[in-house]
């Protein structure tokens, strides 16, 4: 399977990339830090060259040993694998669910340096997440340009105009998401060109089209909110870089034509997947974006900043999301999240992670319904966004799956095909 080539080719590849990106910076902690940060350096490579040879020898997987706070979930979530029915006792990196190991690896890579201070600060994916967003500069350059020339005249549209918008902006986060490090194993995945040209060629890509369902819930909530109520609207990020760029266009454009008046954000609370967004990356984009010398780059940085310092732009990051549970766990496992999440009017997960966390990353029947997968996560109505780079898909129409499988065997791990997957809850 993919996960079996993921675990055995691409996890190694990315603990290799993290243990270089340390030696690179040996000098820079020397003169931070001292001798004290060479020591810890050390400490950390040692640690994670560990890492490396237990997952390429199949060896058990480890409770944790650090004191950090989610230490005792992971180490409860262990023993759940070992007592599951199905499996055989101890887990071990190639026997166990590859949804669990992933999760797993990237936890370890963070407790390797938050167990070795003056170091524990250090984010190993940081310069490639800059990089991305350095590399994909014309792709944000048109998209900011794009969305401030909207924005001119955004008073004047009409509802059909608007809801074309509404679209246009969704396909741009959606396809955003291809732009991601952990799946290159940190390769180059910028985006080099304009994401708006190539939209409608990529509309046939697009296997479950639920936008106007998206569409059709913002104006009903537009339409029934009363002084009291505000229109809040979630976004579960995925990677920083290009597509998180893409995120806080949609974000702006949501509050701008008043669909919505609130957006929350939620990213991770330690660096995960190589690529995935903290709440340095997100404000340091914003930060970037305020300070570059192109016009409506700048522009955008500029209200962005001013719509967290109103409030009308929340960030968020929460211990759950880097938990290896699928969402079905959350009422139990974090209820305050959930209840948080119960706020909202529409919540909008990006990416393939939070895919296969909804649907518990099972090899479902591609005809399975999204609902039905979602195993009775239901804080809020919600839409996926995601391009396949997993093979876990449901919600197609009898035949779909098996008819692209039949001219395209990597169909579901290429990033080509992606997924706009509406489920309205209860």
């Amino acid at each position: 399977s993919f996960a079996y080539f993921t675990i055995k080719d691409r996890l190694p590849q990315i603990l290799t990339r993290v243990i270089d990106t340390l030696h690179r910076h040996k000098n820079e902690f020397f003169e931070e830090h001292g001798e004290k940060g060479v020591e810890a350096e050390k400490r950390a490579i040692s640690f994670l060259s560990k890492l490396r040879n237990e997952l390429q020898t199949d060896k058990p997987v480890t409770p944790l040993e650090d004191e950090l706070p989610d230490a005792a979930l992971w180490n409860q979530y262990l023993d759940y694998q070992r007592n599951l029915p199905t499996g055989n006792g101890e887990p071990s990196w190639f026997q166990s669910p590859w949804l669990y190991v992933e999760c797993y690896m990237y936890r370890r890579i963070h407790a390797a340096l938050a167990q070795n201070p003056p170091i524990n600060n250090f984010d190993v994916f940081k310069e490639g997440k800059a990089q991305n967003f350095f590399e994909s500069q014309e792709a944000v350059i048109a998209l900011c340009t794009y969305f401030q020339e909207l924005l001119k005249n955004i008073k004047d549209l009409d509802e059909k105009q608007l809801q074309e918008e509404l679209l246009k902006l969704l396909q741009v986060s959606l396809w955003g998401n291809k732009c991601d490090l952990s799946f290159s194993a940190g390769e180059d995945s910028s985006q080099k060109s304009s994401p708006l040209q190539s939209l409608e060629n990529m509309v046939p890509y697009i296997l479950v089209n639920d936008m106007e369902k998206v569409w059709s819930l913002l104006v009903n909530a537009k339409q029934n909110r009363t002084e009291r109520s505000n229109v809040r609207v979630d976004i579960i990020l995925d990677n920083a870089g290009f597509e998180l760029v893409s995120d806080l266009v949609l974000a702006d454009f949501l509050l701008s034509s008043k669909l919505a008046d609130e957006v929350y954000f939620h990213g991770k609370s330690i660096p995960w997947y190589v690529s995935d967004t903290t709440k340095h990356d997100f404000n340091w984009t914003i930060k970037q974006l305020g300070s570059a010398n192109h016009m409506w780059m700048s522009r955008c940085g500029i209200n962005w900043e001013g719509n967290l310092k109103k409030g009308v732009w929340v960030f968020r990051d929460h211990m759950f999301w880097t938990l290896p549970h699928d969402f079905s766990s959350m009422s139990e496992v974090a209820p305050d999240l959930y209840a948080e999440l119960q706020k909202s009017n529409l919540l909008l997960f990006k990416g393939d992670l939070n895919y296969r966390k909804l649907t518990g990353d099972r090899k479902w029947e591609f005809s399975v319904p999204f609902h039905q997968a979602l195993n009775k996560f239901h804080p809020a109505p919600l839409c996926s966004l995601r391009t396949l780079k997993s093979d876990t898909q449901v919600g197609l129409k009898p035949g779909q799956g098996e008819q692209i499988q039949a001219s395209e065997p990597d169909w579901m791990v290429s990033g080509k095909y992606g997924v706009v997957q509406f489920d309205a809850g209860l």
